[in-house]
């Protein structure tokens, strides 16, 4: 939550901005426009992944243009810091290149403001020639089925805030003291959860986890996890690097039905090759029997994982006196169709599956963040062509509150730079308003009249040095700082 707490500063301060023309003065011509609009004012809003790409492409491709990004957080760079686990550092190098995007002398970073809350869409677009909407998806998908409310029900994505430090999932506490979990999804992030209950906490004490979470973890009596999908082998959404990690992860051993692998190994072979190799490794895992090596590896283990395909949650099991989960129900399903449009559908068989925590992996979701942005509800995404939002010139969206949840980041890198092309393509065509804008000094009027403190990028980097210095006596990259009245007032507010 953005603090509503304002501390004097040089900048705070801004000089009146000129109301701009009024409505009647004549519009230039195509030439014109193109020719008198020097530097174009583009706000982004976001500073994740499709934040920072859509950035860096506008800078790279407009050498006057000027882009500020509003992030909601004290901190940027979104899904990277809160999403990506912490026993892979190398995908997080590519915040190297976003700071190199943030230093630029034309590109400003404002964090802690909530742009909906703090200040509009509509007041952004009054204040640039151009607003991006990259925010992603900050909410999950729910199951829908009854007990989803119990204790011992989490969603993944706030299991994983929990152990990344996202401030507003701190509290989560979540109960490991049972013997088995079960992950709802069989995506990436499923992975990550299972693979985080289950590695030896030793293994995770120099990376950038959270003290807090670390601590859960290492009391936890979690022994078996088991992640669940509605389909089959070959349509689970989990990479192979994934898999392999999984099933090569220090104190654990697979639990692979071969029944559930019958017949495979001919459907496989028209598959994509990307597919193909998933589904071999699958196949091997789960029929092959171990070498020596890993036969000795995998009978002095102590933890176990598994994959139940063909299966559908139907309700959480309640303990008997109802306050909190002890199972999951889980409707055996068949699948109809071929290629992408196989289907689960169920058999009319249930089975009862029991255990103490239930992960919902099945997929995140985007939310409304302005009235008066256009919005699918059903889909999670804003109704757009190409990154122009429809009907509303002048506003666009990049990444995954554009296209939905999917993809990698290199996904959304190509994304938000389609996006930014087609607004250069705009600006050129003289499509986007004519004459100079505010842009930022005009943003921070605001919220200096509404309380609102918001954190630049040296205000980041002060942040920054303090968790690399109290994690550099651990061991640790970092130790993350959670608490944004802490972050606040490390930084003189």
């Amino acid at each position: 939550m953005a603090l509503r707490r304002w501390c004097w500063w040089a900048w705070s301060v801004w000089p009146r901005i000129r109301p701009p023309p009024a409505r009647s003065t004549p519009t230039p011509s195509f030439g014109q426009q193109f020719s008198t609009q020097k530097t174009p004012q583009v706000c982004v809003v976001g500073s994740g992944p499709a934040g920072f790409y859509t950035a860096q492409h506008l800078l790279k491709h407009h050498p006057q243009a000027h882009v500020d990004i509003y992030e909601k957080q004290l901190v940027p760079f979104g899904l990277v810091r809160f999403g990506v686990a912490p026993d892979h550092p190398e995908v997080k190098n590519v915040i190297n290149t976003f700071t190199q995007t943030a230093r630029s002398d034309r590109c400003a970073f404002w964090g802690n403001v909530v742009v909906g809350r703090d200040v509009s869409v509509p007041e952004l677009q009054e204040a640039y020639h151009a607003v991006v909407l990259s925010y992603g998806a900050e909410d999950h998908q729910a199951l829908g089925i009854p007990g989803e409310e119990l204790p011992g029900v989490v969603s993944a994505r706030a299991f994983v805030g929990w152990y990344n430090g996202l401030p507003e999932n701190q509290e989560l506490a979540p109960d490991l003291s049972c013997d088995t979990a079960v992950i709802l999804g069989q995506g990436n992030v499923a992975l990550d959860v299972a693979r985080i209950l289950l590695t030896p906490p030793e293994h995770l004490e120099k990376t950038d986890i959270t003290e807090a979470a670390l601590g859960v973890l290492r009391q936890s009596r979690v022994k078996t996890v088991w992640i669940v999908g509605r389909r089959g082998p070959l349509q689970v959404a989990f990479t192979i690097k994934e898999l392999r990690e999984m099933i090569h992860l220090p104190g654990t051993r697979p639990i692979l039905d071969p029944a559930d692998f019958l017949g495979l190994q001919d459907r496989i072979k028209e598959a994509p090759r990307p597919r193909k190799r998933l589904a071999e490794l699958l196949l091997r895992t789960a029929t092959e029997k171990p070498g020596v090596e890993e036969a000795a590896r995998q009978a002095l283990a102590s933890r176990a994982w598994g994959l139940r395909f063909f299966r559908s949650p139907q309700q959480v099991l309640p303990t008997p006196d109802g306050q909190r989960a002890a199972g999951i129900r889980l409707a055996v399903t068949r699948l109809e169709g071929v290629g992408e449009a196989t289907r689960a559908v169920p058999t009319g068989d249930v089975e009862d599956l029991p255990c103490g925590l239930v992960l919902s992996s099945v997929g995140y979701k985007s939310r409304s963040i302005d009235p008066s942005v256009p919005f699918d509800p059903k889909l999670g995404v804003i109704p757009n062509r190409e990154g122009r939002v429809m009907d509303v010139p002048g506003l666009y969206c990049s990444g995954w509150v554009k296209r939905g949840p999917t993809g990698v980041i290199n996904t959304t890198m190509t994304d938000s730079f389609l996006t930014s092309q087609v607004l250069l393509q705009d600006l050129e065509a003289g499509l986007l308003p004519s004459g100079p804008r505010p842009g930022r000094a005009a943003v921070q009027a605001l919220l200096s009249s509404r309380g609102i403190r918001p954190v630049s990028f040296s205000d980041w980097e002060k942040l920054d040095a303090e968790e690399v210095s109290r994690g550099r006596g651990t061991g640790k990259p970092r130790e993350k700082l959670v608490d944004p009245r802490e972050m606040l007032q490390l930084l003189g507010c």
